[in-house]
């Protein structure tokens, strides 16, 4: 793929940091990554707190702290994941979270790959 190295680490270091951080001790993350059409697609998988349905559309914009994240820790900024967002729109992707069937959250990050690579 073609971009900012430094950028999409930034990018990647942001939704893994997120998934630990509202993950309970011992949890684990899960990263599952594919490529097809012309996509990758990367999902950041965790077994979390999770993020109410009322809340999902909220989650990526500045400053909004869920109260389940409130709860689970009093620091951060809310900055992280819109941060991660614009990142991935600056890289012609995208980023989508949603709530996994027995609980947690799938952050599924799309970017486009390079000319001429179809599948990995």
């Amino acid at each position: 793929m073609l971009g900012d190295g430094q950028r999409l680490r930034q990018l990647l270091l942001a939704l893994l940091d997120n998934a630990v951080r509202y993950s309970s001790a011992g949890g684990s993350v899960e990263v599952r990554v594919a490529a097809d059409g012309g996509r990758l697609q990367v999902d950041v998988l965790d077994r979390g707190i999770g993020i109410p349905p009322e809340e999902l559309p909220l989650v990526l914009e500045r400053h909004f702290r869920g109260r389940a994240a409130r709860r689970h820790r009093a620091d951060g900024s809310g900055l992280g994941l819109p941060i991660a967002r614009a990142l991935a729109q600056a890289h012609g992707g995208t980023l989508a979270l949603m709530p996994r069937e027995g609980g947690g959250t799938c952050a599924r990050l799309t970017l486009p790959l390079a000319p001429g690579v179809e599948h990995a």
